[in-house]
């Protein structure tokens, strides 16, 4: 091995253990980060993302820092406001950019009604702007002090009271999202395959380019390392749950399951086919882990793995009507629970 590779295994050793001790002390505020997210983005898949994308920001802006945190709650929320603004400023922008030279001319505000992508929260780009839902969400939902949320926003305590003026007036109820529409049959036959255990079938649904989560823990690009039988994501969720030295989910998080693999289900979640996993338990079988799929043709292109978002996972399954359980944020385990 030369000697630069020794350095970068040094280096990803180190960063990894700094990453995970981020993870564990900014873990309280996870569940709190998910909800600010979700008001914002108005939906439960793009909320994890925020989360995640605030996570990451925020474990390397914490690297740049020269001074202490005295509001860590504030801070994490700063990022993440920080991130969605710039987020919907890009989207609109890129939408009127693309914009048909009729709508240019059309009577101000025509050209966003009924038009504003999923991911602009309708109505937000609509009749608010970005650092007025911002705000609102922050004091009329978080309930933070007015130096808080000018902390958050990275603004004026002036600037917050003039931007909950205007959206409190402005704010009304987000259109509804645009459904994501897999293909039926590639998910179909991703769930016979899966129910048989069929490894090799599984990953010949799978695009050469396709992209493979579990969302905050590891991304899988092509067919072959999800079948990697020592680190392979579907050989993973193929095998029972298991809590080892080496890492594993928590076993406070394991209390009443009785091993074994998962069973697959197609299920339609406000307009999308998503992918539930059941799990059996003392008390009957319940989810422990959704999926969202994107397909080209009968393939699948990219695949997210929800099984470290319990947030996700509780808002999903609620709203279905299922039983569930969670498995925490994190594969490694600190310690005996």
């Amino acid at each position: 091995m030369s000697h630069e590779a020794r350095d970068l295994r040094g280096l990803s050793d180190d960063v990894k253990a700094s990453w995970q001790r981020f993870l564990d002390v900014f873990e309280p505020l996870r569940p709190e980060l998910y909800r600010y997210c979700r008001y914002l983005t108005q939906s439960p898949w793009d909320a994890e993302d925020l989360v995640q994308d605030t996570m990451a920001r925020g474990f390397v802006t914490l690297g740049m820092l020269f001074h202490e945190l005295p509001n860590p709650r504030a801070w994490l929320f700063r990022v993440a406001s920080n991130l969605w603004i710039d987020r919907a400023r890009r989207r609109r922008i890129e939408r009127d950019a693309l914009a048909e030279p009729a709508a240019e001319r059309a009577a101000p505000g025509h050209a966003l009604d009924g038009r504003a992508p999923r991911e602009a929260a309708g109505t937000l780009v609509a009749h608010l702007s970005p650092q007025e839902r911002a705000a609102v969400v922050l004091k009329d939902v978080f309930d933070l002090s007015l130096e808080e949320v000018a902390e958050s926003l990275s603004t004026s305590v002036g600037a917050v009271k003039a931007a909950l003026h205007r959206g409190r007036g402005k704010l009304a109820a987000p259109d509804a999202d645009e459904p994501r529409a897999p293909a039926p049959g590639a998910l179909d036959a991703f769930c016979a395959a899966f129910n048989a255990r069929d490894l090799p079938a599984l990953t010949s649904l799978l695009l050469d380019s396709s992209i493979t989560e579990i969302v905050g823990v590891v991304t899988e690009y092509g067919r072959e390392p999800p079948a990697d039988p020592r680190t392979g994501s579907f050989v993973g969720t193929l095998a029972p749950i298991t809590t080892t030295d080496a890492g594993g989910v928590d076993a406070h998080h394991l209390v009443g399951y009785l091993g074994g693999p998962p069973r697959c289900e197609v299920r339609e979640h406000r307009g999308e086919r998503v992918l539930l996993f059941w799990f059996d338990h003392d008390t009957g079988p319940a989810v422990r882990t959704v999926w969202t799929v994107e397909t080209d043709d009968d393939r699948l292109s990219h695949i997210r793995n929800y099984f470290f978002t319990p947030d996700v996972i509780a808002e999903v399954c609620r709203e279905l009507g299922v039983p569930f359980r969670t498995n925490g944020y994190r594969y490694w385990v600190y310690g005996q629970p």
